[in-house]
């Protein structure tokens, strides 16, 4: 199967050489997202000679003080309380699994987080509903349709059904973090072949549309990707930059937190192909202030 070298992927590359990952992890994690080698170390060379050629055709560029400061400055992001290393965690009608845990990035991975009945109440209430995915369009401010992202799906407004408002609920009591704070969940359905390319989750501060987005709650700071069922094979959810997958598995989820909108948070994942079966999941994302 040809694979093509896009603009979003050399946007990607350019992404990773800025924020001080050498050709080599590049070319491995592009590898591991699924590309040829060859495909991947030809869009690796280009890309590079190409942006080298062209920032050294450009002005020094003096970046003011007040964006430094904001580039390297974090804002407060939702967090679980795992100071005491807990195997289990208090939901307040369940006891959620701490499976594993990253710091950096910060990946926490749960089971148990989602019953089988809701699993599957989440599953039949949002399958009439079900459209081809689109994503952000940050130079707008709109939605769009994205060949990296290849799976169906549909939003729910908070507290839209009683398992929505159920799980809302506990996640917010997990996190500490309010409630009103969360965007409606995205249930997303992932036939055989489907996959979403790495990417980031924040908006991108140099995108024009971005301030209209931010508009509506600032920043997404942290994502919760919960797995309402089971592909027979392939779907994990993939973290390039650090070389780890989690399986998915029903009524577990993966969560994310970035504290700023940039790469050096490695937060860069993507949704692996499903390979047999289909793959269902709903997806929260959280914002820094209440989201309307």
């Amino acid at each position: 199967m040809s694979q093509t070298i896009t603009p979003e992927l050399r946007r990607w590359i350019i992404e990773q050489a800025s924020a001080g990952f050498t050709p080599e992890v590049v070319l491995a994690s592009m590898v591991s997202s699924g590309w040829q080698e060859s495909v991947a170390l030809a869009a690796l060379e280009s890309t590079l000679r190409e942006h080298l050629r062209t920032q050294a055709a450009k002005p020094p560029v003096v970046v003011p003080v007040a964006q430094a400061d904001a580039a390297a400055t974090g804002v407060p992001v939702p967090d679980f309380n795992l100071s005491q290393s807990p195997r289990q965690i208090d939901a307040g009608d369940r006891m959620v699994d701490v499976i594993a845990t990253l710091n950096h990035p910060r990946v926490v991975v749960l089971g148990n987080l989602l019953s089988a009945q809701e699993c599957e109440a989440l599953i039949e209430s949002a399958r009439p509903h079900l459209a081809r995915s689109l994503t952000v369009e940050t130079k707008t401010g709109g939605e769009e349709l994205n060949p990296d992202r290849t799976s169906s799906g549909m939003f729910f407004t908070r507290g839209q059904t009683p398992e929505v408002a159920a799980v809302e609920a506990r996640i917010a009591r997990l996190l500490n973090w309010p409630l009103e704070n969360g965007e409606g969940f995205q249930v997303l359905n992932y036939k055989p072949g489907a996959e979403y390319k790495p990417h980031y989750d924040y908006f991108d501060p140099a995108e024009p549309g971005t301030p209209t987005i931010l508009r509506r709650g600032g920043q997404r700071v942290a994502t919760l990707v919960m797995y309402l069922n089971e592909p027979t094979r392939g779907g994990g959810t993939t973290f390039p930059d650090v070389g780890f997958e989690v399986a998915p598995v029903r009524g577990n989820a993966v969560f994310f937190s970035y504290d700023r909108p940039h790469p050096s948070t490695r937060t860069l994942h993507g949704g692996a192909p499903v390979i047999e079966g289909e793959k269902w999941v709903a997806t929260k994302w959280l914002r820094e202030r209440e989201f309307i």
